[in-house]
Formats: structure tokens, sequence, C-alpha cells
């Protein structure tokens, strides 16, 4: 079992530990928040302090995971820790379907019931929440991110750093431009 750090230790951060301490592969050995506020302790796991301290964790986790939603936020999270020398860890919920012909990057987070259909392709720090499909020949640039229930279908792109809220979705091969926001049902077709 690798040693795994968690940043994030809010509703998403949580969700994330849990997915990984289901799987097969990881213990959740400790979480960092930089919010004032968190809890020292979340299940009997310590909340170690802020990612400040990321330095200071190394030889003592295998691999960081970062749980933060906000994609800008976790796309700067992510330069810290390569910066500092740690592993990306990839989260697939053993509930969430993968096809072995998709590609997904490091650092990405699949949740309980996400679809990743055959040669799609996540990059980067992804987000396939609860429920989300990403159907055959979709692509996910870096640090996208589908919430519950969003649905891509097949050939779709999600550019990079773009959001699709909750049941929103796309249209076989459309493409969304990179830091566009969905909103919550909205949908997008080929035109």
């Amino acid at each position: 079992m690798r040693r795994l750090l968690v940043i994030g230790a809010g509703g998403h951060g949580r969700a994330v530990a849990e997915a990984a301490e289901l799987g097969v592969s990881h213990a959740v050995a400790g979480f960092l928040d930089d919010a004032p506020d968190v809890e020292h302790d979340i299940w009997g796991i310590p909340v170690w302090g802020s990612s400040s301290m990321l330095a200071e964790l190394l030889g003592r986790v295998d691999e960081v995971v970062v749980a933060i939603g906000n994609n800008t936020v976790r796309r700067a999270l992510h330069q810290r820790v390569r910066e500092t020398g740690l592993t990306l860890a990839t989260i697939v919920h053993p509930a969430a379907l993968l096809s072995p012909r998709a590609v997904v990057g490091p650092g990405s987070v699949l949740m309980a019931g996400a679809i990743v259909g055959t040669q799609a392709r996540l990059g980067e720090g992804v987000i396939v929440n609860c429920g989300a499909v990403v159907d055959h020949d979709c692509v996910v640039e870096n640090f996208g991110h589908l919430g519950v229930k969003a649905g891509m279908a097949g050939g779709a792109v999600l550019g990079a750093g773009a959001w699709m809220q909750a049941g929103s979705s796309l249209g076989y091969g459309v493409t969304v431009p990179s830091a566009s926001v969905l909103r919550p049902g909205e949908s997008r077709a080929a035109g």
C-alpha cells in the first residue's frame, strides 16, 4: 500500500480520500488544508497543517492527490507538488468504470459511478465526478472538471481548466474552449 497525502480536507477531499481507501493500492496517511479553521483529525487520520508543509513530507508519503475542486487552485498545487519532488497519485473509485484503452493523466480523480469510455484521453489533474460520463474518443484537457452527472458524447473535447457543472452535457464532437464554465443542466450540441 502506498502512503497517500490528500491536499484538501473539505467535502471533495474527504470523498477522494474515501475513494482511495476503498481501492487496494493506497492508504491515506494524512491531509493538508490551507483553510484556517480545518479540523485536526478526519476519521482518525491527521490533518498535518497547510500546503506550506509539502517539503517536510518527503519520505513520510509516497504519493499526493490534490483534492480541490477549483481548477486554478488545483493546477497551482500540482505545480508545487512537482517542485517539491513528490509524486502525483491518480485515484479511481472501485465503482468507476474505466476502459483499459483510455488514458488518464497524473493526479486525476474518477469518482463513484464515473464512466470513461474507450480511447478517451484525460489530461493531468482532471476530475470526473460521481455519475459523470466521458464517452469514447473524448478529450478532457489538463485540469478539466466534470461535475456530478455531467456527460460528454463521443468525440467531445473539454478544454484546459474548463468546468462542466452538475448535469451539463456536450453533444457528439462538440469542443468547449479552455477555462469555460457550463452552467448546471446546460447542453451544447454540434452546430
